[in-house]
């Protein structure tokens, strides 16, 4: 019990900080890419939701995609849970659940970091895809035998079918 008033304790902390820097000018353009709540904070503050804009110069630019976060009790000694909502194509992501295959969501985790630390390593994944550690064998496939017009076009087929008309908060256009 614990254990889950100290991922609540920090979780909590968490939020506040992206609460403040919400309200600065200076840090909202630091963060236009991702957005990060949590789900439902009267229910659990150890579940969050995030959208992630798609990384420029990839097959998901222009993509929106809704990742699920959880936290168990142990966080933030344990790494969050992080699985994708949205249908995206990507070697390091599993097709039909959307778990993320990512070293600091397992073995290199630290507690010095975020849930928005982890998000920006998502990102990261997205522009570079690691066809070595593939949950997607199609997608790795691709990548490894080096056929990234095949990759590209699926994955931003993929992208235009399913991130383009997720909603931005605060976004009207």
């Amino acid at each position: 019990m614990s254990h889950n008033l100290g991922a609540s304790k920090r979780l909590r902390k968490e939020l506040q900080n992206l609460e403040r820097s919400k309200k600065s000018v200076k840090s909202q353009n630091e963060h236009d890419d991702i957005f990060l709540r949590p789900t439902n904070p009267s229910k659990s503050i150890l579940h969050w939701t995030a959208l992630l804009r798609g990384p420029p110069d990839t097959p998901f630019e222009n993509g929106v995609f809704q990742i699920s976060i959880k936290c168990n009790s142990e966080y933030p000694l344990s790494p969050p849970s992080i699985s994708f909502v949205t249908p995206i194509f990507h070697p390091n992501i599993h097709f039909k659940t959307g778990d993320v295959c990512l070293d600091i969501l397992k073995k290199e985790w630290s507690p010095a970091w975020g849930l928005l630390a982890a998000c920006r390593a998502v990102l990261a994944l997205l522009s570079d895809p690691d066809a070595d550690s593939p949950l997607n064998c199609d997608a790795g496939n691709l990548v490894r035998n080096g056929d990234m017009t095949a990759y590209w076009s699926t994955a931003r087929m993929f992208t235009a079918e399913n991130a383009m008309m997720l909603s931005w908060p605060g976004y009207c256009g």
